[in-house]
């Protein structure tokens, strides 16, 4: 069998070493990758350190304040360098990944003017910028990308990287318990011998499945010396035997049967757990040896409390008529107390660290972009976005540390 791991690591070191584009040589954010005839990625400063646009001996100066306060846009106007009044008309147009456009008008605060709206993580986009300054009309367009990369479809094939669209779903409220495969009672036998006496047939061994009344051994009675039959209350299958030919029958069951089709699994609940789980219920039990796997209801809790382990038993029946199932097998059981619609999710495994935030990140194409992301209530699978996505956004959700460690490479990002 050809091992993917090989695969894998070809695959990322082409896409760490050199999967690039566009978005993977930004200028930093609040620099211009082209301005006033500075070569891209040199972007001229001004005097409050923004991106400074320069045409026909006038400029603007536009910044993202956000020291203590949430991003918005500032600007200042010069002439021949030196500074202008605050003036206007002006407007910044934002042209984000994906075809979403943004529109940031301006008005006086102090010495400067100050947009109209937050500027919403992350700070990637295009730039349109149209400014009035003594009369005369002027317009720059630039890109200013962060935490965005380009990967072309067979690389990223390659590397295992795959989507899917944020959408609508449920977070379920999971208790995971552990506890044991149980025969069914009522359904579990031990069995006597009804008389005393010397065994002197055996038809029955451990594994054989028996139908209800066949003879399982013949016992020559004490009292009255005749033979008569140990027989199988009902249909099952042999778990014990404790007779052979020959032997004397008395008091200690000759054998043990039980009806497997199916079982009991007793759940053990300790603390909260007793008092949020009750019948009724939906269980997945999962077997702790080969994580076989069962669906079913929560029958009943019992009312007594374990001694020794002061828990409460709950417990549930599983099917079994294809005997995967043994009793004293340890399961461990995922019981689903309640399911909460919510309006957009995403794979717990799409989630990363970028810089201080929960992020995912959204692929457009070619293009991958970061999604700083407000969370809410998460479950064993998924979690609940709040803000920072839309549905239908096209999400990485697997192999998106390769996404991350490709923007962290190429330092497409800015300092806050």
């Amino acid at each position: 069998m050809k091992s993917f791991v090989p695969n894998l690591i070809a695959a990322a070191a082409l896409l760490l070493g050199g999967c690039g584009g566009r978005g993977d040589a930004p200028a930093p954010a609040h620099e211009p990758a082209e301005a006033g005839g500075h070569a891209a990625g040199e972007a001229a400063r001004g005097a409050h350190g923004g991106r400074l646009l320069e045409r026909d001996g006038y400029a603007v100066e536009l910044a993202i304040a956000e020291a203590g306060t949430p991003p918005r846009f500032q600007a200042w106007f010069y002439r021949d360098g030196k500074p202008l009044p605050p003036q206007g008309p002006l407007r910044v147009t934002l042209q984000r990944l994906g075809g979403r456009s943004e529109t940031h008008e301006f008005s006086v605060r102090g010495d400067s003017l100050v947009g109209s709206a937050e500027v919403a993580e992350p700070h990637s986009f295009d730039v349109r910028v149209d400014a009035t300054v003594e009369g005369k009309t002027l317009r720059w367009d630039y890109p200013s990308y962060e935490g965005r990369t380009t990967i072309a479809a067979a690389i990223a094939q390659e590397a295992g990287i795959a989507t899917a669209p944020a959408a609508a779903g449920s977070i379920r409220d999971e208790h995971e318990v552990q506890g044991l495969v149980t025969p069914v009672e009522g359904r579990h036998a031990r069995i006597v011998a009804r008389f005393a006496g010397p065994v002197r047939e055996v038809r029955a061994s451990v594994g054989d499945a028996v139908r209800a009344g066949q003879v399982l051994a013949v016992v020559e009675s004490n009292v009255s010396l005749s033979n008569y039959s140990v027989t199988a209350p009902f249909a099952g299958t042999v778990l014990a035997r404790n007779a052979a030919a020959g032997d004397l029958a008395g008091e200690s069951p000759l054998f043990e049967v039980a009806d497997l089709s199916r079982l009991w699994v007793d759940l053990h609940l300790f603390g909260a757990d007793a008092g949020h789980i009750v019948p009724g219920l939906p269980v997945e039990v999962m077997r702790l040896t080969d994580d076989a796997r069962a669906t079913t209801t929560l029958d009943r809790v019992l009312p007594g409390t374990a001694t020794a382990s002061q828990s409460t038993v709950a417990r549930a029946r599983i099917d079994n008529a294809d005997g995967r199932w043994r009793p004293g097998a340890a399961v461990r059981a995922r019981v689903t107390v309640s399911v909460e619609p919510v309006a957009l999710l995403v794979p717990l495994a799409a989630l990363q660290k970028f810089r201080d935030w929960d992020v995912v990140f959204v692929r457009v194409g070619d293009v991958y972009e970061v999604r700083p992301l407000k969370l809410g209530r998460r479950d064993a699978l998924n979690v609940e976005v709040l803000e920072g996505l839309q549905a239908g956004d096209d999400v990485v959700v697997a192999q998106s540390y390769l996404i991350k460690a490709d923007i962290e490479k190429s330092g497409a990002g800015h300092d806050h």
